[in-house]
Protein backbone atom coordinates (compact mmCIF):
# COMPACT_ATOMS: atom_id res chain seq x y z
CA UNK A 1 0.00 0.00 0.00
CA UNK A 2 1.53 3.29 -1.08
CA UNK A 3 1.02 6.28 1.21
CA UNK A 4 -0.14 9.33 -0.68
CA UNK A 5 0.84 12.91 -0.02
CA UNK A 6 -1.97 15.33 0.83
CA UNK A 7 -3.14 17.26 -2.22
CA UNK A 8 -4.74 20.68 -2.28
CA UNK A 9 -8.17 20.38 -3.87
CA UNK A 10 -9.49 23.91 -3.42
CA UNK A 11 -7.87 27.19 -2.33
CA UNK A 12 -9.63 30.26 -0.98
CA UNK A 13 -7.44 33.35 -0.47
CA UNK A 14 -8.06 35.21 2.78
CA UNK A 15 -6.69 38.52 3.97
CA UNK A 16 -3.90 39.14 4.76
CA UNK A 17 -1.67 36.43 3.23
CA UNK A 18 -3.73 33.52 4.49
CA UNK A 19 -5.22 30.67 2.52
CA UNK A 20 -8.04 28.30 3.39
CA UNK A 21 -7.29 24.99 1.71
CA UNK A 22 -9.46 21.91 1.28
CA UNK A 23 -7.12 18.91 1.30
CA UNK A 24 -7.44 15.39 -0.07
CA UNK A 25 -7.20 14.23 3.57
CA UNK A 26 -10.71 15.60 4.13
CA UNK A 27 -9.37 18.50 6.19
CA UNK A 28 -10.02 22.17 5.51
CA UNK A 29 -7.21 24.19 7.09
CA UNK A 30 -5.87 27.71 7.05
CA UNK A 31 -2.24 28.68 6.62
CA UNK A 32 -0.48 32.03 7.03
CA UNK A 33 2.12 32.52 4.29
CA UNK A 34 3.30 36.04 5.13
CA UNK A 35 6.61 34.98 6.71
CA UNK A 36 7.45 32.68 3.77
CA UNK A 37 6.58 35.38 1.22
CA UNK A 38 8.55 38.13 3.00
CA UNK A 39 11.61 35.90 3.40
CA UNK A 40 12.07 35.35 -0.36
CA UNK A 41 12.57 38.56 -2.41
CA UNK A 42 11.36 36.91 -5.63
CA UNK A 43 7.94 36.43 -3.99
CA UNK A 44 7.49 40.15 -3.24
CA UNK A 45 4.74 40.50 -5.91
CA UNK A 46 2.54 38.25 -3.72
CA UNK A 47 2.50 40.99 -1.08
CA UNK A 48 0.14 42.92 -3.35
CA UNK A 49 -3.34 41.91 -2.11
CA UNK A 50 -4.71 41.86 -5.68
CA UNK A 51 -2.00 39.39 -6.72
CA UNK A 52 -2.35 37.28 -3.56
CA UNK A 53 -6.09 36.88 -4.20
CA UNK A 54 -5.21 35.05 -7.45
CA UNK A 55 -4.09 31.95 -5.51
CA UNK A 56 -5.39 28.72 -7.01
CA UNK A 57 -4.58 25.03 -7.32
CA UNK A 58 -2.27 24.45 -10.29
CA UNK A 59 -3.91 23.05 -13.41
CA UNK A 60 -2.56 19.52 -12.90
CA UNK A 61 -2.38 19.74 -9.09
CA UNK A 62 0.72 19.41 -7.00
CA UNK A 63 1.05 23.08 -6.14
CA UNK A 64 -0.70 26.29 -5.22
CA UNK A 65 0.17 29.04 -7.64
CA UNK A 66 -0.10 32.71 -8.50
CA UNK A 67 1.10 34.13 -11.82
CA UNK A 68 4.75 33.00 -11.94
CA UNK A 69 5.07 31.89 -8.30
CA UNK A 70 4.08 28.66 -6.63
CA UNK A 71 4.42 26.57 -3.48
CA UNK A 72 4.31 22.78 -3.55
CA UNK A 73 1.36 21.07 -1.86
CA UNK A 74 3.69 19.13 0.42
CA UNK A 75 5.38 22.28 1.71
CA UNK A 76 2.13 24.18 2.27
CA UNK A 77 0.62 21.19 4.08
CA UNK A 78 3.77 20.98 6.26
CA UNK A 79 3.54 24.69 7.13
CA UNK A 80 -0.13 24.24 7.99
CA UNK A 81 0.70 21.39 10.38
CA UNK A 82 3.52 23.43 11.97
CA UNK A 83 1.14 26.36 12.53
CA UNK A 84 -1.19 23.92 14.30
CA UNK A 85 1.68 23.04 16.67
CA UNK A 86 2.51 19.71 15.04
CA UNK A 87 5.78 18.41 13.60
CA UNK A 88 6.14 18.40 9.81
CA UNK A 89 8.23 16.37 7.41
CA UNK A 90 10.37 19.47 6.88
CA UNK A 91 11.11 19.64 10.61
CA UNK A 92 11.88 15.90 10.69
CA UNK A 93 14.18 16.14 7.67
CA UNK A 94 15.98 19.10 9.27
CA UNK A 95 16.42 17.07 12.49
CA UNK A 96 18.01 14.24 10.50
CA UNK A 97 20.21 16.62 8.53
CA UNK A 98 21.28 18.66 11.57
CA UNK A 99 22.36 15.48 13.34
CA UNK A 100 23.92 13.78 10.30
CA UNK A 101 21.51 10.85 10.51
CA UNK A 102 20.88 8.39 7.70
CA UNK A 103 17.55 6.56 7.50
CA UNK A 104 19.08 3.64 9.36
CA UNK A 105 20.63 5.81 12.09
CA UNK A 106 17.41 7.77 12.58
CA UNK A 107 15.42 4.53 12.75
CA UNK A 108 17.80 3.15 15.38
CA UNK A 109 17.70 6.40 17.39
CA UNK A 110 13.89 6.34 17.45
CA UNK A 111 13.29 2.59 17.66
CA UNK A 112 11.37 2.70 14.38
CA UNK A 113 11.73 0.89 11.07
CA UNK A 114 13.62 2.51 8.19
CA UNK A 115 10.38 2.46 6.23
CA UNK A 116 8.49 4.45 8.89
CA UNK A 117 11.36 6.97 9.14
CA UNK A 118 11.24 7.34 5.35
CA UNK A 119 7.48 8.01 5.58
CA UNK A 120 8.06 10.68 8.24
CA UNK A 121 10.90 12.27 6.26
CA UNK A 122 8.86 12.62 3.09
CA UNK A 123 5.56 13.55 4.71
CA UNK A 124 3.83 10.40 3.53
CA UNK A 125 2.76 9.74 7.14
CA UNK A 126 2.10 12.27 9.89
CA UNK A 127 4.66 12.43 12.68
CA UNK A 128 3.06 11.49 16.00
CA UNK A 129 3.78 13.85 18.88
CA UNK A 130 5.60 11.12 20.83
CA UNK A 131 7.95 10.55 17.89
CA UNK A 132 8.75 14.26 17.61
CA UNK A 133 9.38 14.42 21.36
CA UNK A 134 11.71 11.42 20.96
CA UNK A 135 13.65 13.38 18.30
CA UNK A 136 14.09 16.30 20.69
CA UNK A 137 14.99 13.94 23.54
CA UNK A 138 17.54 12.12 21.39
CA UNK A 139 19.35 15.41 20.68
CA UNK A 140 19.44 16.21 24.40
CA UNK A 141 20.87 12.78 25.29
CA UNK A 142 23.52 13.25 22.58
CA UNK A 143 24.60 16.54 24.19
CA UNK A 144 23.36 18.57 21.24
CA UNK A 145 21.30 21.68 21.84
CA UNK A 146 17.95 20.95 20.22
CA UNK A 147 16.63 23.50 17.74
CA UNK A 148 13.71 21.18 17.07
CA UNK A 149 11.19 22.66 19.48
Amino acid sequence: MKAEMPRALEVTPLEPYRLRIRWSTGETLEVDLEEKIRRIPALAPLLDPAVFRRAHVAEHGGSIEWLDSEFGDDNVYAWTREQLGEASHEMFFEWMHRNGLSLSAAAEALGKSRRMVAYYRTGAKPIPKHVWLACIGWEVTQGRPSRAA
